[in-house]
């Protein structure tokens, strides 16, 4: 049977990380709102800015996807695109510990769910992968997204609504996967080709787990500083070092809606250290906040900015997309 001329291909997932990365700007707003004493306005702005990006990805998905001559299984089991669908259930925690401020019932309401959407989604992935259907060389930085930012994200959010003990054991599963995926990933990049430039933006997802691990740490534990709260911190430290080794790499790359892949990665780092300075008031540590703050700001919205004039010059769904990368655009295994 001949395909309908208005059907189409579904739209790639690494989409998602357009709720995500503005999940983290709106983040850090609100946390250096704080840390100055202004008006909570601009990162409950940004809050509302990212769930309606959200609700529209979500909403976008299903629409063209009900349009698509491709199934929503073949997408999530294609290796580049099917661990970022991970993004929809995270970002819906994120967006649920916002609205726990306002609206504590309905706040709790879609932290659980979202916990329970991606506690799913991570056991059907891990399934997938446990059947030997992915080469080593197609691992990429978006395989942390199922179980290690789910996890730590969800130890973060549930601690943020009151629950403690979810809190503890989230970090414990996000704890656990990131050394496990982490070391996948380093004999990957180490003992195969290099990623195509599409999937290298990913490299970016490195840098969040330590920061996202101290920030859920600080949500649990309360505002303190001990001894895992320094060693998350020189942790991170080291990923941020190895960003600027890979900066080269990023600068030499055609823009594409991977460079989303650095958004949340850095507000991550970006939210870490706005928490770090608000503890230890080292000297000058408000202009510091607001330095974080310009920063990931900028970066963020000359990614937004430059999306939007990409996908209003592009005609055609753009060649460097994840979703136009297949198993031929990665080199084989050597038999």
């Amino acid at each position: 049977m001949m395909a309908s001329p208005h059907m189409h291909e579904r739209i790639p997932l690494n989409t998602l990380a357009i709720p995500f990365g503005l999940s983290g700007l709106a983040e850090v707003w609100s946390l250096a709102g704080v840390a100055a004493g202004w008006p909570s306005e601009v990162g409950g702005a940004l809050w509302w800015l990212a769930g309606i990006a959200w609700v529209w990805m979500i909403v976008a998905h299903v629409v063209r996807g009900a349009q698509s001559t491709e199934s929503l299984s073949s997408q999530l089991r294609h290796p580049a695109q099917g661990p970022i669908a991970a993004l929809v259930p995270v970002v819906g925690m994120l967006l649920g510990a916002a609205l726990y401020k306002v609206s504590p019932a309905a706040g709790t309401a879609l932290v659980v769910a979202s916990i329970a959407a991606a506690t799913l989604f991570a056991g059907w992935i891990l399934n997938f992968w446990l059947n030997g259907a992915v080469q080593m060389n197609v691992v990429h930085g978006g395989y942390f997204l199922p179980t290690v930012a789910a996890g730590l994200i969800a130890s973060t959010t549930a601690a943020e609504v009151g629950l403690t003990s979810l809190a503890i054991g989230a970090f414990a599963v996000g704890i656990l996967f990131w050394v496990m995926i982490y070391a996948v990933l380093i004999a990957r990049f180490a003992t195969r080709a290099a990623l195509p430039a599409a999937l290298t933006p990913t490299l970016a997802i490195i840098v969040a787990p330590p920061a996202v691990a101290g920030s859920a740490w600080f949500a649990i534990g309360g505002e303190k500083l001990g001894s895992l709260e320094y060693a998350l911190a020189a942790v991170t430290v080291l990923m941020v070092v190895l960003q600027l080794f890979l900066l080269p790499r990023y600068l030499k790359l055609p823009f594409s809606l991977g460079f989303w892949s650095f958004t949340f990665s850095f507000a991550a780092v970006g939210a870490y250290m706005i928490e770090w300075l608000t503890l230890s008031h080292p000297v000058g540590w408000l202009p510091l906040v607001m330095a974080v703050l310009a920063g990931i700001t900028a970066l963020i919205g000359t990614i937004g900015v430059k999306s939007i004039l990409l996908v209003f010059a592009s005609r055609h769904r753009m060649e460097t997309s994840i979703s136009a990368i297949t198993l031929t655009d990665i080199r084989p295994e050597a038999s």
